[in-house]
């Protein structure tokens, strides 16, 4: 990555910070966006501005360039403002890496959730990479952070665990077949877009009161303890999550050059959760005749 910018979203922690410092260990400069305040649905706290700050900090101990920017991925033209700026100072961007999302999980959770889960997670995607797409030259990569959940068929139960885990589920499904049509405008344009998709992370986004009460319904105050059988439950792999530095290989791999012929990849990071469940939705098959 040495000598490239990418561009974080979300990247104030969690995962975003996890690829935002990952990337500038390899070289990069970093570009790093995040909202920086609270989405009421969510049902648990957002990153703040001292967040993104310790993020910058990362990035600038690796010795490399970073920018830092509050922006909200819903909103194109501030998106597009900022990728601009950020460009015009560090001279050029060449990955993308669009990883912005919520999870507002329960049956608690207001129907706002599905309406805002679906505006951050699909939207959001949207939003980042069509910003970016006009600084974006040959050779450059669009990685996008999807979800497991996104590879699972819908099933009866998924309304249990509330609207904004079905808005979760939806805009990562959608992902799946928006990496795979735009892989192929992109290739000839030498671009190209892959997506990872992580099973649980052990982020801020699963290691709170709200998720951790979605599930373990029967528990007046768990924690995360006793969520641990219920997630392991999921992977073939004995883990209950896995880490951000987990998926963060991943996406330096497919920022990067080594992966220069690989296009709409849909990379499972997922401790085998797919394979277990025998689910996984492949990419969408091109019509014939």
């Amino acid at each position: 990555m040495t000598g490239k910018v990418v561009v974080v979203t979300g990247a104030a922690r969690g995962q975003g910070r996890s690829h935002a410092a990952r990337l500038a260990e390899e070289g990069a400069d970093v570009i790093a966006l995040d909202v920086c305040a609270d989405i009421e649905s969510a049902g648990y706290p957002m990153a703040t501005m001292d967040d993104l700050a310790e993020t910058e900090r990362l990035v600038r101990n690796a010795g490399r360039n970073a920018v830092t920017a509050q922006v909200d991925v819903r909103d194109r033209a501030a998106l597009a403002a900022a990728i601009a700026d950020a460009v015009t100072e560090l001279g050029g961007l060449h990955a993308v890496v669009a990883n912005a999302g919520i999870l507002p999980m329960g049956a608690h959770r207001p129907m706002t959730a599905f309406a805002d889960t679906v505006d951050i997670n699909l939207g959001g995607v949207f939003n980042t990479v069509h910003a970016a797409l006009p600084h974006l030259g040959d050779g450059a990569s669009v990685v996008v952070v999807g979800s497991g959940a996104g590879l699972m068929p819908r099933t009866p139960e998924d309304s249990g665990a509330g609207p904004g885990f079905v808005a979760y589920k939806f805009a990562k499904r959608a992902l799946v077949d928006y990496v795979s049509t735009l892989a192929v405008e992109l290739a000839s344009r030498g671009m190209r877009i892959n997506a990872v998709h992580p099973t649980n992370v052990a982020t801020d986004m699963l290691l709170n009161d709200s998720m951790f009460g979605a599930f373990r319904p029967d528990l007046e105050t768990p924690t995360a303890d006793d969520i641990v059988p219920v997630l392991t439950g999921m992977h073939a792999q004995p883990v209950a999550w896995v880490s951000p530095e987990d998926v963060s290989h991943a996406v330096l791999f497919l920022a990067g050059d080594e992966s220069r012929h690989v296009t709409g990849m849909q990379l499972r990071v997922d401790a085998g959760m797919a394979v277990k469940a025998g689910g996984w939705i492949p990419p969408r098959k091109p019509h014939s005749g």
